[in-house]
């Protein structure tokens, strides 16, 4: 356990990927805490150390507090978006030999864009959730994911159109706007509710609709409800048709004009002197509203502000301001642009959000800057990993390494993972993550592989598989060991011995033999037969394990009658020193029915091999102290053994005697 440095207002705080935790019953002022990770939580405690030095105790807080290192995983609809997500990534490393040029670039604004639709996939499903809850605490908690995973998406988009299109001026401000009206989208909501009304130039919001539509660039739709404007009121229909034209000729460059940026710029200018001069000739002094959208058009300041409310945020400002002030904006401007307008909005009234920095460092270019900030900014390691190695991907990180000895992709990468890890089915995908790591990939996988709890058999089946393919052989053989312990354990011996053989533990096959020795003396048979039938080449990992295979093959033969070999069989593990000691009387007992058997079957020289062996056994048992009763009862039952034993063996000597002196007579 580790002690905290100082104790905080605060009773813990996590690592990024937490909330701050409150401990309940811990008064921080008073106690210090102590904790320690585990793979996938941490444990907090109060201790005894009082930092005021005092000599009283202090009564505390009596219990071990868990916090999880990534609640993330835990939720069932961002599972779904770890495992789409996985598929893409894996797809993502395996094209990426092939893609060369300008496929190349299709390539990974393709697989951006599948990035993408996965996210807003994931949104769309927890805000149905949080919906049909609007009103509990999960609804809300729905609703707070939502907004963070809308926050994800725009900040992906963003650095989609910067650093992997890499659009040029013109086309910058096209995908800009796309950008904008994706993530403020109100206004679809707001024109069903005007164009749903009996007559929607009447509408309390048809003015606040048209503004809107005019600040997104949306000019044509704004021209067709100012044609509906026109229509129900003749006196402003003249404004209308002049304003409509001044929208319909604004000079946009779309994806199929050839046009040059210059040719652009002088049809702009022309375009945009003759609204200051409409606007200064008083065209639309008569309507106030009118009046307003000309200003817009003209880009003012002043002007945009004064739909604050309809512009929602700074970067919507920005866009619009740059469509009717600077629509031919250079990339390397538009940091410049950016910053003066966020202030414009904020006015002072309130500091920037951690989203307003991370899209202000984007608009800067920085991508580390963009990196860190959402590693600080959000709850989990998944938007960073996976931007990032696009990132890689697009050729943009390749001389950024980090202080000990891995670089940024690999980092959030791994980091990621550990996560996964923690989760009882997801482990899985973080095999295949540290699989393209090829620095440290492999040995966390190798850490954290070791920490999976092995559930069930099946599970851990999959865990052994994982480690066979990638030849981790210490980890292959710690988890059968684990599993033959378990087996053991639940006096499944079979299971226990398949898992020591496939582990190559001489020692535990040897444990695992002897239990299956003592079981067959305890019941007369042996259990798992198929698995010691069959045990082939592993039974030379052990001699214990080598005796139990020829001692079962003794039985067998003996069952088919094959009286000599079994005979000599049982003599062989006798005579090489591979059978324990032990289970000597044991072997002598089974010896018993093939010396009655009318045929000799012992020779003469097998019968005083196995005399020797009784000698052996019978002279080199140990003195012990005062017997007991049991003891007693025990030594008479092999008294009586040996006895018998003796007898028989003498009988079978003189049979073969006279069998082999009458064979060499004749």
């Amino acid at each position: 356990m580790e002690k905290a440095a100082a104790p905080t207002t605060r009773a813990c705080r996590p690592r990024r990927g937490e909330e701050t935790q409150w401990i309940p019953g811990v008064n921080s002022q008073k106690k210090q805490m102590c904790f320690d990770w585990g793979p996938g939580e941490m444990l907090v405690c109060e201790t005894s150390f009082n930092k005021k030095e005092k000599s009283e105790m202090v009564a505390g807080c009596p219990f071990i507090h868990i916090i999880r290192k990534d609640i993330d995983v835990y939720s069932k609809i961002l599972r779904k978006l770890f495992n789409e997500s996985h598929g893409i990534f894996v797809g993502l490393q395996r094209i990426e030999e092939e893609l060369t040029g300008k496929s190349r670039k299709a390539q990974l604004v393709r697989v951006s864009k599948n990035y993408r639709s996965v996210i807003r996939a994931c949104m769309e499903e927890m805000h149905q959730f949080a919906v049909a809850d609007k009103d509990s605490a999960i609804g809300r908690q729905f609703s707070s994911q939502v907004s963070i995973l809308s926050a994800v998406e725009l900040i992906w988009n963003l650095c989609e159109i910067l650093f992997i299109e890499v659009a040029p001026a013109g086309p910058l401000l096209l995908y800009l706007l796309d950008w904008v009206r994706l993530h403020v989208c109100e206004v679809d909501s707001l024109s069903a509710d005007v164009l749903g009304s009996e007559n929607p130039s009447k509408h309390e919001s048809f003015w606040n609709l048209v503004t809107t539509l005019v600040l997104q660039g949306r000019l044509d739709e704004a021209r067709q409800m100012l044609s509906k404007e026109a229509d129900s009121n003749p006196t402003s229909a003249g404004m209308c048709r002049v304003l409509g034209d001044l929208m319909r000729t604004m000079p946009i460059l779309s994806p199929g004009n050839t046009q040059t940026l210059t040719e652009l710029e002088l049809r702009w200018q022309h375009w945009h002197e003759e609204c200051e001069r409409h606007l200064q000739d008083g065209t639309f002094a008569s309507n106030p509203h009118l009046e307003s959208l000309c200003k817009v058009l003209l880009g003012d300041d002043a002007a945009l502000l004064e739909h604050k409310e309809l512009l929602s945020n700074w970067y919507h400002f920005l866009v619009t301001r740059l469509l009717y002030s600077q629509p031919t904006v250079k990339p390397m401007d538009l940091h410049l642009y950016a910053q003066s307008s966020l202030d414009l909005f904020l006015g002072g009234e309130s500091s920037p959000e951690p989203l307003d920095n991370i899209l202000m460092a984007a608009f800067e270019f920085d991508i580390h800057q963009v990196i860190k900030e959402c590693s600080i900014a959000l709850s989990n390691w998944w938007f960073v990993a996976h931007l990032t190695d696009l990132l890689d991907h697009c050729k943009l990180l390749q001389s950024h390494n980090l202080y000990f000895g891995s670089n940024m992709r690999e980092f959030l990468l791994l980091e990621y993972a550990s996560g996964l890890f923690a989760h009882h089915s997801l482990w899985q995908l973080g095999v295949d993550y540290c699989d393209h790591c090829p620095e440290l990939g492999r040995v966390s996988l190798e850490l954290h592989i070791e920490r999976i709890p092995l559930t069930t058999e099946q599970k851990a089946l999959k865990v052994l598989r994982v480690c066979e393919q990638r030849q981790m052989t210490e980890q292959v053989r710690s988890i059968c060991k684990v599993l033959a312990m378990k087996a053991v354990r639940n006096n499944r011996l079979g299971s226990a011995l398949s898992w020591s053989i496939r582990a190559k533990d001489a020692a535990f096959a040897t444990l695992v033999s002897d239990r299956f020795l003592r079981d067959y003396c305890e019941r007369g048979c042996f259990s798992d037969l198929d698995l010691i039938d069959n045990l082939g080449p592993a039974m030379m990992l052990s001699d214990r394990l080598t005796f139990l295979g020829k001692y079962r093959e003794f039985h067998r033969l003996y069952g088919e009658k094959c009286f000599v070999d079994a005979a000599s069989l049982l003599l062989s593990l006798m005579t090489s020193q591979i059978a324990p000691r032990s289970f000597w009387m044991t072997l002598l007992t089974d010896a018993l029915p093939l010396l009655e058997q009318k045929q000799v079957i012992f020779s003469a020289e097998q019968t005083y091999e196995l005399l020797r062996c009784l000698e052996d056994l019978t002279s080199g048992r140990p003195l012990c102290g005062e017997p007991d009763a049991q003891q007693l009862q025990d030594d008479d039952i092999e008294t009586t053994k040996v006895e018998i034993l003796r007898l028989a063996l003498a009988r079978n000597l003189a049979r073969s005697i006279i069998k082999e002196g009458s064979l060499e007579g004749s």
